[in-house]
């Protein structure tokens, strides 16, 4: 139908409505005519009837809904669909190409789980079809909304002191987590965001030793105030080592991020408190890869022996690798564990006498770390205040016994982001135990568990890759709601950085509607654009 028919049908539609107000001896409510942008609307259907179509396929009105929605935007209107024998020939042309199409095996689990169904074709496996690539009217606003000038903002934060405490952890989160609190979530992306900022910061200026300083954090609220370092006991031998590899991606220590507190008198009032912040990233080197693969199960403390335990109780031990990176000391850097200790004790003196929070927040390797950074204030600090661990996909770290002393401080509350299929939630600890043994790797903690297939834009079948990515688990925070709800409508973090860092898990129309919006997706994310769009324009390693 042309758009010309919908605005004439709707100019009918308002008479008729006039009508019916001017007339006195009519008290029912007159009836609202559907817009002319519903590609579902009476007006439109019968519109398309009476020009002698056939019955319009859901693509149909998809098409017309963005025709409609450029119009009343300004856009440039897309390229009509071709009618009668072009019709037929392009309808041809798209059925071969769905033939040639990657294949996805929806039975064979281990070849998806490795991303390699498309290059190892099976019996069984299925051609993708149109509808993974399906985004409804309502995806594609959206999308137009997060992509264009007048992007809106996130929404005005909310007073959140009498219930800091609860959104903090105290409790374990009940009641906060599936539905996910709206306070909660905004929360979390902020914390996301600051993981987000410490991988900026080492990706552009791999080898500076001050990284704080010029560090810029999404939420202007909190300073940094000391920069963190991680040592690997592991080198790389000579022969290992490459003519043109950067000497950053092999060397022992390397940056890993940053403690930060808010200094905004204003936002401590909104908090309730005044919130520290340790912040660290994920593996990025060589030396952390190799540490990551020591799954041996040591004991938490070198001092620590069967005899310093109570009689019959387990050792609280973690893996040998996570544990190196969090005591080893460098040749010029002290070790993270030191720093954070020191840092943490100073910030506690300055400001004696105030209510504080501790939050650790870290992404994979670095969710790892923050429960040990957890463990050990909650051991060495006395009067530590409450400790919450924010974790992004972050890896077991220790035994059952570990757990244990965790939740027995009374001032440890850890909270775990899994994005399903996620294969590092997984790891250390996946080989067949022993029946009733407790020497094993165990999670801590309450879980909030999201899945990819959840999202409008993201591709269903999308890889381990795109699973463990840290914009894609902020993104799906962003629209999770509860468990078997759908992608949050209202859902305001932009769409930007996820179509530069994961074009290839993007659905193709969110790639082209982005190139019709002035987006390249293949371009590297824009520092400028994505603040403009109320986000850290910051990009995570996958």
């Amino acid at each position: 139908m042309s758009i010309a028919a919908a605005v004439t049908g709707t100019a009918t539609a308002a008479v008729h409505v006039a009508q019916r107000h001017a007339s006195p001896a009519r008290t029912t409510a007159p009836r609202r005519e559907q817009s002319p942008l519903n590609p579902n609307s009476q007006a439109l259907r019968a519109a398309g009837q009476a020009s002698g179509s056939s019955a319009a396929a859901p693509t149909d009105g998809v098409r017309t809904h963005i025709a409609n929605l450029d119009r009343v935007l300004g856009k440039p209107p897309t390229v009509p669909r071709p009618t009668g024998s072009h019709a037929h020939a392009a309808s041809k042309e798209a059925q071969a190409g769905s033939r040639d199409q990657e294949p996805l095996n929806v039975r064979h689990g281990l070849l998806n789980a490795l991303n390699l169904s498309f290059f190892v074709p099976m019996p069984g496996m299925r051609a993708r079809t149109a509808a993974d690539e399906h985004m409804s009217p309502r995806s594609l606003m959206h999308m137009q909304q997060l992509l264009s000038a007048d992007s809106p903002r996130a929404s005005p934060r909310s007073t959140i002191g009498p219930r800091w405490r609860a959104l903090h952890g105290e409790g374990g989160w009940a009641g906060l987590l599936d539905p996910l609190d709206s306070d909660l979530r905004r929360e979390l992306l902020r914390y996301g965001d600051f993981v987000q900022a410490a991988y900026q910061a080492f990706q552009s200026l791999p080898t500076a030793s001050a990284r704080h300083r010029g560090l810029m954090l999404p939420d202007r609220s909190y300073r940094p105030t000391r920069s963190l370092f991680a040592t690997s006991a592991l080198s790389m031998p000579t022969w290992a080592r490459r003519p043109n590899t950067p000497e950053w991606l092999t060397q022992q220590s390397n940056w890993i991020g940053y403690v930060a507190v808010c200094e905004s008198e204003r936002e401590v009032q909104r908090m309730g408190r005044r919130d520290i912040a340790i912040v660290l990233r994920g593996t990025i080197t060589c030396p952390e890869w190799a540490e990551n693969l020591r799954a041996t199960l040591v004991p938490l403390d070198d001092g620590e022996t069967a005899s310093t335990t109570h009689a019959g109780a387990e050792q609280p031990k973690v893996a040998r690798g996570f544990r190196s990176l969090y005591k080893t000391a460098g040749e010029k850097v002290r070790s993270l564990s030191e720093d954070v200790m020191d840092e943490v004790r100073r910030l506690m003196e300055k400001y004696k006498g105030e209510e504080l929070s501790i939050t650790v927040v870290g992404h994979s390797l670095g969710g790892a770390l923050a429960l040990l950074v957890a463990d050990e204030i909650a051991t060495t600090i006395p009067d530590a205040p409450q400790v919450a661990v924010v974790s992004f996909g972050g890896p077991k770290v220790g035994n059952a016994a570990f757990v244990e002393k965790l939740k027995a401080s009374g001032k440890v509350n850890v909270l775990r982001i899994v994005n399903a299929g996620d294969m590092v939630t997984k790891v250390p600890g996946v080989a067949p135990r022993l029946p009733l043994s407790r020497e094993h790797y165990q999670h801590a903690g309450a879980e909030l568990r999201i899945d990819s297939k959840n999202s409008p834009c993201l591709r269903p079948d999308v890889g381990p890759a795109s699973r463990h990515d840290l914009e894609a688990y902020l993104h799906l925070i962003d629209g999770f709601t509860a468990t078997g709800s759908p992608f949050r409508y209202d859902a305001r973090r932009s769409v930007i950085r996820l179509l530069q860092l994961q074009r290839g898990n993007v659905k193709k129309e969110y790639v082209k509607r982005a190139r019709e919006l002035g987006v390249d997706p293949a371009a590297p994310a824009d520092v400028g654009r994505s603040m403009a769009y109320g986000n850290c324009a910051v990009a995570s390693p996958s």
